[in-house]
């Protein structure tokens, strides 16, 4: 069955000839030739197709029942056209990272000059005209089939008229998203003269030094500073950020292609692109449960994903299952975002989702969870500590601070290097960041954590997330994480499974009632910002018996490894007095 037939596609999907778009949208005359050749050119310089969603009002269409959408199927000269201009890009990039080394080879066997030039320029010149004949005849294959032809002529009108009808159309379709109309930017709502310098971030603290020697020790750092510059901006964010690499993103494409078409056909996804205040294009994902009644669904939960996380295949299908409304976010550099992950472009990025949550979707601050997945816990302690009317925050699996983890994988030798380059340009202060939020938090950790543990999986006591609880804890109540209190609650982190956990719990004849009294009494009769001074005037058991207490509140074990997806079952709202 021929893919113009109206037995395979419901309408508008159906179109008897290519002329028929070309009339529609406003080309009067079919024998045109002035207007044929401008779609032509629309098709040869359009974006890749890749899959086309039935619109939620649109019946089924025939010979496609169950499904609400289908892959785009290109024609023959579409299909291999693309398939030489693809093998053209992949040796252009492998081309362009070896380049030092072609070029060393080259000079080496004296084809660097003028007499070889030549030749190899002419060499390369057919070569280019070869694959302009290529995307001319792609551009062909493009324009004779109609399912392409009505993707693109729908998606220039909605570049010329970017209305709320057009954008429903243009939604229809997955396809290269640097194409995809802006839907929503950061100076729409704050003052562009702001936007170079971007959000503010929380800087280390510089060493305290004399005038003379801070001179000479910048002098000697210099070379210091050069190499950290060379590591983290070639190999170093590559390792903390594996999911920005374009060979990774290209290994997973169909995966994440088919999440995403889940996420739209299933649950009414609704795909934006966001423009942060650094000009980085922030691909993002929207799932609106308010219409279904639920009380959930009145919360709406922003996601972070981990280092080599997407949303469509991440950490947002968690609150999804458990019925909450949910905006996924891919990093810049992730996916259809745009940019590199550094902490800045990161907090620009998360800076613009929550701008487009208040503004565009309609949610106040007090009805947005802020949920992250290891190392997205930067831009969610972030987030909290820059908007401290959200809601509330849950960190899943994430650490206090970068330096121990870098150190970590890296040689002893390299220790001042390390340092140096983690706090000039990868400052993940996690628990820097978290301690200035007050309000309600939930970290989870996983006991059998294999990633962010400093020892091994095997030594729970080593895992990043410990240092987390008692930073958060020994800030928020100080008086009650005295020596005595952190070792107790340093016994219950030992603990590796829930008989453990019960069992120090119970030696301590921890009395939960009791507790709740103490606190509640303390929140009645004082302000209520942290730090709070409860505790004072307790005794040594009363202290412990409220370290536990605390700690058990603010922390939930899961019994599993890094990168095993969080149960909807697991996913509950902070504590709350």
């Amino acid at each position: 069955m021929s893919l113009g037939s109206n037995k395979m596609h419901p309408k508008p999907f159906y179109a008897p000839s290519p002329w028929t778009f070309l009339v529609s949208a406003g080309f009067r005359s079919p024998r045109s030739g002035r207007m044929a050749g401008w779609m032509w050119l629309r098709c040869i310089l359009g974006p890749h197709l890749q899959r086309i969603h039935r619109a939620p009002d649109q019946p089924r269409p025939e010979g496609r029942a169950g499904r609400r959408g289908w892959n785009y199927q290109p024609r023959s000269l579409e299909k291999h056209t693309d398939s030489i201009l693809g093998w053209a890009s992949a040796i252009w990039s492998l081309s362009y990272y070896g380049s030092p080394l072609l070029l060393c080879y080259l000079y080496r066997k004296g084809y660097i000059c003028s007499s070889k030039l030549v030749p190899v320029s002419q060499y390369v010149g057919t070569v280019l005209v070869c694959l302009l004949g290529v995307a001319c005849l792609r551009g062909w294959g493009r324009w004779k089939n109609s399912e392409y032809l009505q993707f693109i002529t729908i998606l220039e009108e909605t570049k010329k008229d970017n209305t709320a009808p057009n954008k429903k159309k243009v939604r229809c379709y997955d396809f290269d998203f640097s194409n995809w109309p802006s839907d929503f930017s950061w100076t729409e709502v704050s003052n562009p003269k702001l936007s170079k310098a971007g959000v503010s971030l929380l800087k280390p603290e510089p060493r305290l030094r004399g005038a003379a020697d801070s001179v000479l020790n910048s002098v000697r750092t210099v070379p210091c500073h050069i190499i950290s510059f060379l590591i983290v901006h070639s190999f170093g964010r590559r390792m903390l950020y594996p999911g920005s690499v374009g060979l990774l993103q290209k290994a997973m494409r169909p995966m994440l292609q088919q999440g995403q078409a889940r996420l739209i056909e299933e649950f009414d996804g609704q795909r934006n692109k966001l423009v942060a205040c650094d000009g980085n294009e922030i691909d993002t994902m929207f799932v609106d449960r308010r219409r279904d009644g639920g009380q959930k669904g009145q919360t709406l939960v922003i996601c972070c994903e981990g280092n080599a996380g997407f949303y469509e295949v991440g950490c947002m299908n968690t609150p999804l299952e458990g019925g909450y409304s949910v905006l996924g976010w891919n990093h810049p550099g992730f996916g259809g975002s745009t940019g590199v992950p550094f902490p800045q472009n990161e907090a620009n990025a998360m800076d613009v989702v929550i701008q487009f949550a208040m503004h565009k979707l309609g949610f106040e601050l007090k009805d947005i969870v802020v949920y992250a997945w290891s190392i997205g816990g930067f831009t969610a302690s972030w987030a909290v500590m820059s908007y401290p009317e959200i809601q509330s925050v849950v960190l899943d699996a994430s650490f206090d601070d970068l330096l121990p983890l870098a150190l970590k994988v890296m040689p002893d030798s390299w220790r001042p290097l390390v340092q140096h380059t983690v706090r000039q340009y990868m400052n993940l202060n996690n628990a820097e960041q978290l301690v200035k939020y007050q309000g309600p938090v939930l970290l989870i950790r996983r006991t059998r954590d294999e990633i962010i543990t400093t020892k091994g999986p095997e030594d729970v006591m080593s895992n990043r997330g410990n240092d987390l609880l008692l930073k958060l804890l020994q800030f928020r109540y100080p008086k009650i994480m005295t020596d005595e209190g952190i070792r107790a609650v340093r016994q219950w982190l030992g603990s590796s499974n829930q008989i453990e956990e019960a069992s120090v719990y119970s030696g301590y004849e921890v009395d939960d009632d009791w507790c709740v009294s103490v606190l509640q009494s303390y929140q009645a009769d004082r302000d209520v910002v942290f730090p709070w001074s409860v505790g004072e005037d307790m005794t040594l058991e009363g202290r412990r018996q409220l370290a536990l207490f605390l700690a058990r509140k603010y922390m939930r074990n899961f019994e599993t490894t890094h990168c095993t997806p969080l149960p909807a079952s697991e996913f509950h709202p902070p504590w709350r007095l």
